[in-house]
């Protein structure tokens, strides 16, 4: 393989493991790249129940699961990262990110993520739960599940776990390495093991960007 040919191939990697840097590829690299997953997101559509919408990355070292029943449904401008772990049911909400190592099972009720939303690397979401009743072995123990629901721009931190039957609401962020195991109100910053509320976003400081969103008063002040 000659040099040009190996430098491809760790732009390729680079892509994979910091998906983010695709969409903002240089033209002389976008004609490539976008080939590229073109291969790999018709293979994905050849082997398993998954429906993938215009602009997405997909690294080819993810790993996506969906039976018929287990649909994975991914919205325009996703990118799903290397090692990322997905078995349906999945819907993923237009230009969601799950970065590297990611892991989600759907379990029966699904996941759903909502637009905007990062997942952060090594964060784990999981759809369903084993009883605990003592007079049986975990692996006898019946399987339950009752979906998680992530809302719009919500943050993911790295590491962070969500448990089963638990809904996040829009624009909350959830800190490095938090184990969620109850619902997360809008705007909401939350952390630690389990996860407690720890601020609002809405009482930090504005980003000072020019023209630059702006959350909704809540107090109905001009």
């Amino acid at each position: 393989m000659d040099l040009d040919a190996q430098r491809r191939e760790q732009h390729k990697l680079r892509l994979s493991w910091m998906p983010w840097l695709y969409f903002s590829l240089k033209p002389r690299h976008r004609e490539w790249a976008e080939a590229w997953q073109r291969e790999v997101q018709d293979r994905l559509r050849a082997l398993e129940t998954v429906e993938i919408a215009e602009g997405c990355f997909i690294a080819p070292e993810a790993r996506i699961f969906a039976e018929p029943g287990r649909t994975v449904r991914i919205g325009p401008g996703c990118s799903i990262g290397a090692d990322a772990f997905v078995h349906g049911p999945v819907v993923l909400g237009p230009r969601v990110s799950l970065n590297a190592r990611v892991s989600l099972d759907g379990g029966a009720c699904g996941i759903r993520i909502g637009e905007g939303s990062r997942i952060a690397t090594g964060a784990t979401l999981y759809a369903f739960d084993h009883g605990l009743a003592p007079d049986r072995p975990v692996r006898e123990q019946p399987v339950t599940s009752r979906g998680i629901v992530i809302g719009q721009d919500v943050w993911v931190g790295a590491n962070a776990g969500i448990t089963d039957g638990v809904t996040v609401g829009d624009h909350a962020v959830i800190g490095m390495g938090a184990v969620v195991t109850r619902d997360v109100p809008p705007w909401a910053i939350v952390g630690g093991v389990p996860a407690r509320l720890l601020g609002d976003r809405r009482q930090r400081p504005r980003s000072g960007i020019p023209g630059g969103w702006e959350p909704p008063d809540t107090e109905g002040n001009p």
